[in-house]
């Protein structure tokens, strides 16, 4: 979510002759294939939508449009009851509500006729500001054009004054603050986007040097890929090393700049469409795959977008909105029980009742996840020790007959009721209700490259691993379904992966 990318297309979609560049797939068991198909039967195919209309989608633009809308009916109210107050004759309301309603819409279309929802980031806010009052000096002055051509009973020439005024100091003050608050996301690491720069040369290094200087943009240069091995600490590999670079660091863009074989553009091209990541580069056709792409400019270099991995914005915004109501909801029902249960594991063992866990999240991201405490004080220094009896294959550790766990942390883990507590971290934003299950510290260190592709989103309360194959030991099923989960997000398959987790709490399938 900002986020990791989302997209439609699925493991399965990789052909023979792809595969010798795109990111290692992992496909599940036959045994868990049907459950995983009857899951997924329901899904159609998304189709991807590249950003030809510039750096804000639709979405974001319809949105921009709405908030105008309710800042020149909030104007209007404000006008309107000043006008009351000191006019003898206030504007009659079957008047004014058509007129204010007229002006909303003619201060949309010029907005829009300047550019100013597809605003990019490194446009400065006095040159948007400057473009917001041309826009409402533009509809006042068509306003009154139309009120006093057709005549509007009450409406006078200082309360269309009023409205224009206030209009445009209101329109550019929550601009204003939009920018403000987006520079501070960026400054805390959130909503930024991490760059791969292919080409250390000249232009590479100019372009590195002016996405570092203007972080307002949105982008973090993680470093450089180059043809040939360097000492220099900020060259990350060659360009063979792609699919590893891309992995370890997370890159969500990357950027190419010339000069470099067009050959390698097109291998990178397919990689970055398997891998659902951004590929931008400075300008050059390459056989035809940049025809029709559009251009962009970001930092005054300009760039043609070859491949872009649309992030749904709306239904992000929508997931994270369920994440936060449900986790609310949850934890105001729970609380009777959460104390009940605390109360419990005091009385079973000694201890605190609620445990920290150290957990890697979105984009190798720690944070503290909180459970229930079913386990004995110190039984995190003897789980190496039991490394040897682990029954799960792969970077994770699990036992059935967990020696270090208590009576009452059973049948906590029986029921899932430990992890109720994890609604906190929901209500955080460092997990999901539906996503990839975190995993601790000393397992994420054991991953291997193609296993990090299952932190591009945040990890989840619940998953469809959880729902389909959750007693399989094999971690390879658990990276194939939480690929597949990621691959085929949608909020339909979020609320089954939900009601299908509440079945299984229900029979208590946990361990």
């Amino acid at each position: 979510m900002p986020g990791g990318a989302f997209s439609p297309r699925t493991a399965m979609d990789v052909t023979p002759q792809n595969r010798a560049v795109a990111a290692p797939v992992v496909e599940p068991p036959a045994g868990h294939r049907a459950a995983l198909d009857a899951l997924l039967a329901s899904e159609t195919p998304r189709r991807s939508r590249l950003k030809a209309s510039g750096p804000h989608g639709l979405p974001v633009q319809v949105a921009y449009a709405v908030i105008d809308c309710v800042m020149v009916g909030l104007v209007g109210t404000l006008v309107f009851y000043s006008q009351s107050v000191i006019a003898l004759e206030p504007p009659a309301l079957g008047t004014y509500v058509p007129v204010v309603f007229a002006y909303a819409v003619l201060v949309v279309l010029s907005c829009t006729s300047q550019d100013l929802y597809r605003t990019p980031r490194d446009r400065g806010v006095l040159e948007e500001t400057l473009m917001v009052l041309k826009a409402v000096s533009l509809a006042t002055a068509v306003l009154v054009l139309f009120v006093f051509a057709f005549g509007a009973q009450g409406i006078t020439r200082i309360s269309v004054l009023e409205l224009g005024i206030l209009t445009g100091a209101t329109l550019s003050g929550w601009r204003y603050l939009k920018r403000r608050l987006i520079l501070s996301r960026t400054h805390r690491g959130m909503g930024v986007s991490r760059v791969l720069i292919v080409g250390a040369g000249r232009t590479g290094r100019a372009l590195a040097a002016s996405l570092g200087a203007n972080p307002s943009l949105g982008y973090q240069v993680c470093g450089f890929l180059e043809a040939q091995p360097s000492s220099d600490a900020r060259i990350l590999g060659k360009l063979g090393e792609l699919e590893r670079v891309l992995a370890e660091q997370f890159i969500d863009q990357v950027f190419v700049t010339p000069p470099i074989d067009r050959e390698v553009v097109k291998q990178f091209v397919l990689v970055a469409r398997q891998l659902r990541l951004g590929l931008k580069v400075v300008p050059d056709l390459y056989d035809g795959i940049g025809w029709r792409a559009p251009v962009h400019a970001i930092g005054g270099f300009p760039l043609l977008e070859l491949n872009e991995n649309p992030i749904p914005g709306l239904g992000v915004a929508i997931k994270r909105l369920l994440d936060v109501v449900i986790a609310a909801c949850g934890l105001v029902v729970t609380a009777p029980l959460l104390v009940l249960l605390a109360a419990i594991v005091r009385l079973d063992s000694p201890g605190p009742a609620f445990y920290p866990a150290m957990r890697v999240g979105y984009k190798g991201r720690q944070f503290r996840c909180w459970k229930l405490r079913t386990m004995f004080v110190g039984a995190d220094r003897r789980k190496e020790a039991l490394r040897e009896t682990n029954e799960r294959a792969g970077p994770w550790f699990k036992m059935k007959n967990d020696p270090r766990v208590t009576r009452v942390g059973r049948w906590l883990r029986k029921f899932s009721l430990d992890e109720l507590p994890q609604l906190w971290n929901v209500l955080c934003g460092e997990m999901s209700m539906v996503g990839p299950r975190p995993h601790p510290l000393d397992d994420f260190n054991r991953y291997q490259p193609e296993h990090l592709r299952r932190l591009d989103v945040k990890p989840g309360l619940t998953g469809l691993w959880q729902v389909t194959a959750r007693r399989d030991p094999s971690f390879e099923t658990n990276l194939a379904l939480d690929l597949e989960y990621i691959e085929n997000w949608s909020l339909r398959l979020d609320l089954e992966i939900l009601f299908r987790s509440l079945a299984e709490l229900w029979k208590g399938s946990g361990e």
